[in-house]
């Protein structure tokens, strides 16, 4: 990431430094995720579509830790590989949106909400800024090569009421309460950053 861009990352020790922790990602590029891999303080494992595994690319990414989801179901082997990384004390990246788009955390999905509860792991809500602005002139799905690419890691959070609760009601109001953080961190990202 360091030798194609030129990325600024800003608050990396608001990230424990050990201990199981989510780090809740905004998504509008495919360069998101890399770009927090080779920027976290600590190793990411990515919960990733399931078609993104094919070719050469699948070995490489399960070599580097990172978990195959199929987006089409409930999909229980990947749920539990996941609780599996939160429970050795693992960092587990979530794009909450399920998918890219405009990157505003505005249509949560209820998958960060389940795991924050379920594993009692504090959120650290991260903005990936600048990777969408414009396309590169080289190779057009890409950011310019040498922009700047904002990281900014916020305050980590838990996302239950303390009540331990896993109902329905309780995961809606975690997404509710996960949304309202992500969105003020994601404003106060760009405040900072000027983007």
């Amino acid at each position: 990431m360091y030798g194609l861009w030129k990325p600024r990352v800003l608050g990396a020790w608001r990230v424990p430094a050990a201990g199981p922790v989510i780090l809740a990602v905004n998504h509008s590029h495919n360069i998101d995720g890399p770009m927090l891999m080779g920027t976290a303080p600590r190793p990411v494992h990515f919960l990733i579509k399931k078609e993104a595994f094919t070719g050469p690319l699948g070995p490489f990414l399960e070599g580097i830790g990172q978990l195959k989801v199929d987006r089409t179901s409930a999909d229980r082997a990947a749920i539990t590989e996941a609780l599996g990384v939160l429970e050795r004390g693992g960092v587990l990246g979530i794009f909450p949106e399920g998918t890219r788009g405009e990157g505003d955390f505005a249509s949560l999905r209820a998958g960060l909400a389940y795991f924050a509860v379920r594993s009692g792991a504090p959120i650290v809500p991260v903005a990936v800024l600048g990777s969408a602005e414009r396309k590169g002139r080289l190779v057009r799905g890409l950011p310019p090569l040498r922009s700047r690419v904002d990281v900014v890691f916020g305050d980590a959070f838990e996302a239950g009421d303390g009540s331990g609760r896993r109902t329905r009601k309780a995961l809606d109001e975690a997404t509710a309460r996960i949304q309202q953080r992500l969105g003020a961190h994601l404003a106060d990202a760009k405040r900072l950053t000027g983007r």
